[in-house]
């Protein structure tokens, strides 16, 4: 049965309440345009609706804004997470042929020898969670994290299992999870977009489809933000043209939207008018946004924004990284408390399947610290009880080895049990959720499908998954598609 969203009727009534007030035999409709012009300080005609604006959940819910750290191209958790003594008694041996039989590898064969990590293992807080020698300062956050160490998906390439975590299903063309977040509760933000992309590092293999908006209404899409210099590419006006004159040419443009609006009735034109408008309002507070000036030195010093790199950069390499994904974290808490709903931090590539020994610690070094420091600082803020913050991958790595077993050697690509880390917006922390066997091949206990993290992400926001739908091309699309369940462990 399709559950019709109340937001679709709202929407609907909210364009039919503003076709009304802006009609020339309502007399209130003028004092609702003049409120509207106080608001923006414009001479402008009546305004379409704005997708974004902010809209009632199903249920309450604890969380509000979600940042998404991303590590794209899937970081080994048996070097990170999961400790595998096991795996490093038997390192140079062969799995029993009945665990890797029919199994599909990327690069390696099903005679791969065990790799045993090199990595030490420490246990944090109270609830004695353990991390590896690379992750110290995430380490002292274990008491807020939630790790989950049974997740599994089905792809196990990278653009398919980019998309499996962004959008549900590890193929193109669907909405992304901050798009289907800002369909279903709009943004508090009103000079941001609603949903916001950093990147670091040398880039994700997926690219923009990591951030689509789908079949959904443009204004659901990922808007990509820089950490220094223009914010957004061709957000600032070109030389000599006068504000006054700018403002005019929105204005015409604005008006021939709105009559096509009004008779076409396309949701897709209540978008393009209102990016036009957002585009204008972010000249001014884009930059301000990424102005570090009034943040403390302290603070500075936490994210580690002016840090030198580390050493051995190889695929997670460009430029300074640290320091340009210690700027993307704080502008994360910057945007998150400005009402961005969905802040999606890219780093990329994890893809070690070389030199895993030597590049593993720089990717590491790179997000320890800032991520730990944004966790402290949304706790010290009061603002981790409503933001979800969360540490993922589209799959984790092979307990076997690619490679000759010297420190040359790397990981191959493994979907069937990898490691996930939240905190957050109605998310228990503390705990260690689910287990993978002694090789760390498969889920021992507790399997977590990516449909089940999405229902429970909704979940949070009080959202239900299976009622957050939107009909396209016949059926009724949702971010779960057809499984997922609520993991109520998770819920605080």
């Amino acid at each position: 049965m399709h559950h019709r969203r109340d937001i679709d009727i709202q929407a609907e009534l909210e364009l039919t309440r503003r076709s009304f007030l802006n009609t020339a035999a309502s007399g209130v409709g003028g004092v609702a345009l003049a409120s509207l012009l106080q608001q923006d300080g414009l001479l402008a005609a009546p305004a379409a609706p704005n997708p974004l604006v902010p809209k009632s959940a199903h249920f309450p819910g604890k969380a509000k804004n979600c940042i998404f750290f991303f590590m794209a191209g899937a970081p080994s958790q048996i070097d990170l997470f999961d400790p595998k003594p096991k795996v490093k008694e038997l390192h140079g041996q062969v799995l029993p042929e009945s665990m890797t039989k029919n199994v599909r590898f990327a690069f390696i064969n099903k005679n791969a020898k065990l790799l045993g990590s090199s990595r030490t293992y420490k246990k944090y807080g109270q609830c004695g969670m353990e991390f590896s020698d690379l992750l110290p300062h995430l380490g002292s956050c274990a008491d807020d994290l939630l790790m989950v160490r049974s997740l599994h998906s089905e792809q196990f390439n990278h653009h398919p299992g980019q998309l499996m975590m962004q959008c549900g299903r590890g193929t193109f063309g669907l909405p992304t999870m901050g798009s289907w977040l800002t369909y279903g509760l709009g943004s508090e933000s009103q000079d941001l977009p609603g949903y916001v992309v950093l990147s670091s590092g040398v880039g994700s293999s997926g690219g923009a489809t990591l951030w689509q908006s789908g079949f959904l209404p443009s204004s659901h899409a990922g808007v990509l933000f820089r950490e220094q210099g223009e914010p957004v590419l061709n957000l600032a006006n070109p030389e000599g043209l006068p504000p006054e004159l700018q403002r005019a040419s929105l204005d015409t443009l604005r008006d021939a939207n709105q009559q096509r609006l009004e008779l076409m009735r396309d949701p897709e034109i209540a978008s393009r008018i209102a990016s036009y408008e957002l585009a204008y309002r972010m000249q001014s507070s884009a930059p301000e946004l990424i102005d570090f000036t009034s943040e403390s030195k302290a603070t500075l010093e936490a994210y580690g924004v002016e840090r030198d790199d580390p050493p051995n950069g190889g695929r997670g390499k460009s430029g300074n990284t640290a320091q340009s994904f210690g700027r993307n974290c704080l502008l994360a808490r910057r945007m998150v408390e400005r009402g961005v709903r969905f802040v999606n931090v890219i780093y990329a590539s994890w893809d070690h399947h070389g030199n895993i020994d030597k590049e593993l610690p720089y990717n590491a070094a790179v997000v320890d610290q800032p991520i730990a420091a944004l966790i402290k600082d949304l706790k010290e803020r009061g603002m981790l009880e409503d933001t979800m913050v969360v540490w993922g991958s589209e799959f984790g790595r092979t307990p076997l080895g690619q490679g000759d077993g010297s420190k040359s050697s790397g990981r191959d690509h493994h979907p069937f049990a990898f490691t996930m880390l939240m905190a957050g917006g109605g998310i228990n922390g503390g705990q260690v959720y689910g287990e993978s066997d002694e090789f760390g091949w498969g889920v021992e206990d507790k399997p977590v499908h990516i449909n089940d993290l999405h229902a429970t992400m909704l979940h949070c926001f009080g959202l239900e998954h299976e009622q957050l739908t939107y009909r396209f091309q016949g059926r009724d699309f949702r971010l779960t598609d057809v499984g997922g369940k609520v993991i109520k462990d998770w819920i605080a």
